[in-house]
């Protein structure tokens, strides 16, 4: 079984229990405003460009016409580009990258088993993206050979599949850690470009099937940074026996950085982190309406 594979991250401490080798999927339904991993959009690989790090030596150009400079200063259409990698073999200085590759999933579970002496009783392997269960398939046969190898399998996702396939990977599935943006329908759908119905439908799914969920909650100022959506994710953890937690993590902009090196504009563009304490704040208030444990990442 074949996928798409965007970068495989070792030594993770934020993406579940323990230690923890993250494997990002590439594709993912949703358009976030804000998102961190634009790269991660399409299911096909990608070449990103950083100009800051190019020397302007023109080895790019003499291999692919979309590269091409003027007066010393380098050029770059990602119009026509099949992503077939030869530009960034060359570039000497990496300012060119290809994100995205094909691998199978025995491949990714042999990386993970490499690193299972540090998982120790609680770490593992870790599924994200992108959305995962865009290459449901795929994710699904990783968890599989994981599992039979003894690892601990986290997936986060942000709900958007069909039923059929959240229950299916509920089966090879330890712990999901569940991606929810906003609770208001309209503003959902205003900032993601799809409606919550089906991910809030999936996670009510994962509450029936006893599957341990950890709510993961983007916090992102002028859109959600306010006491009305700390309230709704309160009493949505309140009523989800599945949910053993609810994380808050606050905005940053490296996502806005990666668009530029696509040739793309974030639709939400500050350059300003969001302080943990800022959103501490909130989450403090919001504390008081649950007994489920909070924290802000």
């Amino acid at each position: 079984m074949n996928g798409m594979v965007m970068n495989i991250q070792r030594f993770c401490v934020q993406d579940g229990p323990g230690i923890r080798t993250t494997v990002f999927l590439k594709g993912c339904p949703l358009r976030c405003a804000w998102c961190h991993n634009p790269e991660s959009h399409h299911a096909a690989p990608e070449v990103l460009y950083d100009a800051d790090k190019c020397i302007g030596c023109g080895a790019c150009a003499e291999i692919c016409s979309g590269h091409s400079f003027s007066e010393g200063i380098h050029s770059y259409s990602c119009s026509g580009c099949i992503a077939c990698g030869r530009c960034a073999q060359r570039c000497y200085s990496d300012a060119l990258e290809l994100c995205g590759r094909t691998m199978t999933a025995q491949e990714v579970v042999e990386a993970a088993a490499r690193d299972k002496a540090f998982y120790r009783d609680n770490g593992g392997l870790t599924l994200s993206g992108g959305e995962p269960l865009m290459q449901s398939a795929f994710a699904l046969e990783i968890a599989k050979l994981a599992r039979q190898q003894g690892i601990h399998v986290c997936v986060e996702t942000c709900g958007e599949c069909s039923s059929a396939v959240m229950e299916k990977m509920a089966a090879v599935t330890d712990l999901f850690l569940y991606d929810i943006k906003l609770l208001d329908p309209d503003l959902h759908r205003q900032y993601t470009g799809v409606s919550n119905e089906q991910i809030l439908r999936n996670l009510e799914l994962l509450d029936r099937l006893n599957q341990p969920v950890i709510l993961r909650c983007p916090i992102i100022p002028d859109i959600n940074l306010t006491d009305e959506h700390f309230a709704k994710i309160a009493a949505l953890a309140q009523r989800m026996d599945c949910v053993t937690e609810v994380q808050f993590e606050p905005y940053h902009p490296l996502g806005v950085q990666k668009a530029k090196r696509l040739s793309r504009r974030q639709p939400y563009g500050s350059e300003a982190f969001l302080s943990r304490e800022e959103v501490l704040v909130f989450a403090q208030r919001a504390q008081k309406l649950t007994n489920k444990p909070f924290s802000v990442q």
